[in-house]
């Protein structure tokens, strides 16, 4: 995909830098540097979509333009509730125990904001949702997934392209979208 301008990907994920060139776009990164917490009453939607902006614009505030800036939040839902990385390996047997043999919510939202010399920024954020069922792993999966060292960087504890361990049963929707960047979702926006 051919662009214009200066494409930077607002983000450290190694997985969204991997997506993101698998549609041949030359980018750089500048990593977001925000407070990631949660507002009291905020529910997840609006949390992730909050952070997605609030990402783009803190890149944008050290940006000449032009430039296209895309940032990007995914979070696991489950009964209302956010599970966001596990700090440690409690946190993420909690999670991956809560998460067996269930169905959750993986919501990515995408902003893209388009620096132009002389304007105001334009900020586009959107949002993408998939269902996702997990498997009846075991206790011991549980823990030699845990010793892999996969789970800490990940939102719900849990890698769905993790061959080993592969802890989806089946989902309905975007697969890229839980791993965290739905290209579907990308190509209509960058379409616009």
């Amino acid at each position: 995909m051919n662009l214009d301008i200066p494409f930077i990907l607002a983000s450290g994920s190694p997985r969204r830098r991997e997506l993101l060139a698998s549609l041949g776009i030359i980018f750089t990164i500048a990593k977001p540097d925000i407070d990631e917490a949660q507002h009291e009453g905020e529910d997840p939607l609006a949390y992730v979509r909050r952070l997605s902006r609030e990402k783009a614009e803190a890149v944008a505030a050290r940006t000449m333009p032009p430039a296209l800036i895309l940032a990007a939040d995914t979070t696991v839902i489950l009964d209302d509730e956010i599970l966001g990385k596990p700090a440690d390996p409690a946190e993420s047997r909690e999670m991956l125990v809560r998460l067996r043999n269930r169905d959750h919510t993986v919501c990515t939202a995408l902003t893209l904001a388009r620096l132009l010399s002389g304007e105001a920024p334009q900020i586009q954020t959107t949002h993408t949702c998939t269902s996702v069922w997990m498997r009846d792993y075991t206790d011991a999966e549980i823990e030699a997934y845990i010793a892999s060292g996969d789970p800490f960087d990940k939102a719900g504890g849990y890698a769905i392209q993790h061959a080993s361990f592969a802890p989806v049963s089946r989902i309905e929707g975007s697969q890229t979208n839980v791993i965290g960047l739905p290209l579907e979702t990308l190509r209509e926006m960058l379409g616009e």
